[in-house]
């Protein structure tokens, strides 16, 4: 494969990945204007939207999600207790989703049917990571090359399926959590176009993950083509 191409790929592949992280790094820093943490206006949005039996609670690093099954939103420690504009946009993003299955929207539709089973399909990935090794140590690069390829399909099927689930987190994004914003007394009107990339990150996150995955595998492949058996 030319440089071109590899360098293609790897743009398509992993860049969305690498800017979710930079635009949620980016604004990460404390503001002293903002009112309250991540933590507190979310259980502000709970109350005023009347999200009865929905709770808030602080979870680990990076995780930040909703729960539909015990209807919880996790926030990471530094969105739960930060005062950034990541804080609060993530925030108000899974608040949104706790919204959007209070009202049983037909976004949540998508979720029920088609998130379960890709995020199966991607442990499942994860679990068969292994396999080219274990054709190795058998000497056995056809089972490995084989394996490869057929752990590579799983992971971008599991891709597949999660941009058919983004229309619920555009949704939770630009129709919940930018309204929001827009309309309260949360933020200066001057960042609503930095809170505007952080929602967009934020609907992208499972996707972008999902593709580099698939990069994963793909370097897979080069590891097995390079070796001589």
């Amino acid at each position: 494969m030319s440089p071109v191409l590899i360098g293609i790929v790897l743009m398509l592949v992993y860049a969305p990945l690498l800017w979710v992280r930079f635009t949620l790094w980016r604004y990460r820093h404390e503001l002293d204007e903002i009112p309250g943490t991540g933590g507190e206006l979310a259980q502000h949005l709970v109350k005023k939207f009347a999200l009865d039996g929905v709770n808030i609670e602080e979870g680990e690093g990076g995780q930040d999600h909703f729960s539909p099954g015990d209807k919880t939103v996790r926030l990471g420690p530094e969105n739960y207790h930060g005062k950034s504009l990541t804080a609060v946009a993530i925030a108000t993003h899974e608040v949104g989703h706790a919204i959007q299955f209070h009202r049983n929207e037909p976004t949540c539709q998508l979720y029920n049917k088609y998130y379960p089973v890709a995020h199966r399909i991607q442990r499942l990935g994860i679990a068969m990571v292994s396999l080219p090794i274990f054709g190795l140590l058998l000497s056995a690069p056809k089972v490995s090359i084989f394996a490869m390829l057929l752990v590579a399909g799983v992971m971008i099927v599991s891709a597949l399926i999660h941009l058919i689930v983004l229309p619920q987190e555009w949704d939770a994004s630009f129709n919940k959590a930018m309204p929001i914003l827009e309309e309260g007394d949360y933020i200066d009107k001057k960042h609503l176009p930095a809170v505007r990339a952080i929602l967009r990150a934020a609907a992208l996150t499972y996707f972008a993950a999902a593709l580099a995955d698939v990069l994963r595998c793909w370097r897979w492949g080069g590891l097995l083509r390079g070796l001589r058996f």
